[in-house]
């Protein structure tokens, strides 16, 4: 059996108290356009925590970024769009958490 394994690039988000509803908006679409900046980007898709457990420990965003090789992966973190991406995050970020994985099946 063959599967055309992705690499998948997690990002989670924990927002500073007091951070806005506009501010989230305003993050979470420029998260959304960078797949049209970033030619890398083999897929994305993203999320809020609906869990009933109640274990989050605060993480309300899940973004998954996917690239076809390492070399996708990274050309996008270094890449100008990424970048502002950050900076512009970062006043509004108390905690992040990244996670990268190779898909099985």
């Amino acid at each position: 059996m063959t599967t055309n394994r992705v690499l998948r690039h997690v990002v989670l988000f924990k927002f500073k108290e007091g951070t806005t509803g506009e501010q989230v908006q305003q993050i979470e679409a420029a998260f959304r356009a960078l797949p049209g900046k970033i030619n890398a980007i083999h897929d994305f898709e993203w999320g809020t925590d609906v869990s009933v457990e109640g274990i989050a420990d605060g993480f309300t965003h899940c973004f998954f970024v996917t690239f076809a090789s390492e070399a996708d992966r990274d050309a996008y973190l270094p890449h100008p769009a990424h970048r502002a991406f950050g900076a512009g995050l970062r006043p509004y970020l108390a905690k992040v958490l990244v996670f990268d994985y190779w898909t099985q099946s």
